[in-house]
């Protein structure tokens, strides 16, 4: 079966510096795969190629089949791709659900002179980008939030909800770039738990942590990367032995 997202010999070069080495992995449809490896390794750099944040230097992205590698990154929203960042980009003097309610940018279709003239189809879809707001802001637990400042909430709340807005676009693939950074053990296990039922509602999930608990309780497959190169793949319990990843992490000692 031909995985959701597939990514084919990808390098990216910065000056000098090859920060990813043809690497190669396939996401299937409906799977936690997790993305992990040292500081440096390359993790977010790919991250920006599939969003294309980034452009590749050579290879190919792969999504649904279709070579996304050199579309826009506005396109690649459209098509079903949402991501998180590693560090929160909220819109802090906007309230909780209009942030979320930007999520829904890309599937809205009416015109500026709609906007600013406030035609029907204007306000059809404000009502309809409000619903899907609220809908994602209960999941998350952040209902009573939602008429507050974003950059009132919590470091765990701009977390939750960066991930309701990623999710408003309706995206089928969700990037998570280190979902529980900062976030205290209850967090933490709240948030797996979430993450387990975004998977449930249809989504597929490709997450960096460095969090090894919160990889291998959620994740169905893990990558590994080192120094730009994918040094192991398999489920959480092969990799977690595989003398390359603790040699990576802890070094040739270990």
């Amino acid at each position: 079966m031909r995985p959701l997202l597939e990514v084919r010999q990808v390098s990216k070069v910065f000056g000098g510096l090859k920060a990813l080495d043809q690497v190669s992995l396939g996401v299937a449809e409906g799977e936690i795969f997790g993305l992990i490896g040292p500081n440096g390794a390359g993790k977010t750099t790919l991250f920006n190629l599939i969003s294309r944040a980034l452009p590749v230097s050579s290879g190919s992205v792969f999504f649904g089949g279709e070579d996304i590698s050199r579309l826009p990154d506005y396109r690649i929203c459209q098509m079903g791709i949402a991501r998180t960042y590693q560090n929160i980009r909220l819109f802090g003097k906007m309230t909780v659900v209009e942030n979320v309610m930007l999520g829904q940018h890309s599937r809205t279709r009416a015109g500026l002179g709609s906007i600013l003239l406030r035609l029907p189809r204007e306000r059809a879809e404000n009502a309809s980008a409000r619903k899907t707001a609220e809908h994602w802001l209960d999941f998350f637990h952040l209902s009573g939030k939602r008429g507050d400042k974003a950059s009132s909430l919590a470091y765990g709340e701009e977390r939750r909800l960066e991930m309701a807005r990623a999710l408003a676009s309706e995206p089928s693939l969700l990037l998570l770039d280190e979902p529980s950074a900062g976030m205290n053990p209850q967090e933490v296990r709240e948030l797996n738990e979430l993450i387990l039922k975004i998977r449930d509602r249809g989504k597929t999930i490709l997450v960096i942590e460095h969090n090894m608990k919160v990889i291998m309780d959620i994740c169905d497959r893990i990558a590994v990367l080192d120094f730009g190169q994918k040094i192991a793949e398999g489920p959480p319990a092969a990799v977690r032995t595989d003398f390359r990843v603790i040699e990576a992490y802890l070094g040739k000692e270990a």
